[in-house]
């Protein structure tokens, strides 16, 4: 079960690293080429800051803890149910899915500081 959960941690980082970060920088290269002379347009006239950049990164990485979250508690609710009545499995499969829960929700909380503090003190 352990190599499973490294499996599953491994696939997710690289999965979410892997499309996530390059799909951004992407999107930045396309509208900046699209921009180069325009200044009318809603699209060109944002700001692309350092603040921009710290909240692009921690929403990303919030992204990443919730994904985990939610697998840790598919692997939590399989364990249990494939313990087969082992106390040791059961407890082992309600303490993964208490600290996936736990996650998720430290994940929200969070989600929820960032955006109050980009929305108070952005300019």
């Amino acid at each position: 079960m352990k190599i499973l959960k490294s499996f599953i941690v491994v696939l997710a980082i690289t999965f979410g690293f892997g499309l996530v970060m390059p799909v951004g920088a992407h999107a930045a290269s396309v509208i900046d080429a699209q921009c180069a002379g325009v200044t009318d347009s809603a699209i060109c006239k944002q700001n692309s800051s350092s603040n921009d950049l710290a909240k692009n990164i921690i929403n990303s990485l919030l992204y990443l803890v919730g994904a985990l979250s939610v697998i840790m508690i598919i692997v939590g609710g399989i364990m249990y149910s494939t313990s087969a009545g082992d106390a040791g499995q059961v407890t082992k499969a309600k303490q993964t899915l208490m600290y996936a829960v736990i996650g998720l929700v430290v994940s929200f909380v969070a989600f929820a500081i960032v955006k109050y503090v980009v929305a108070t003190f952005a300019p």
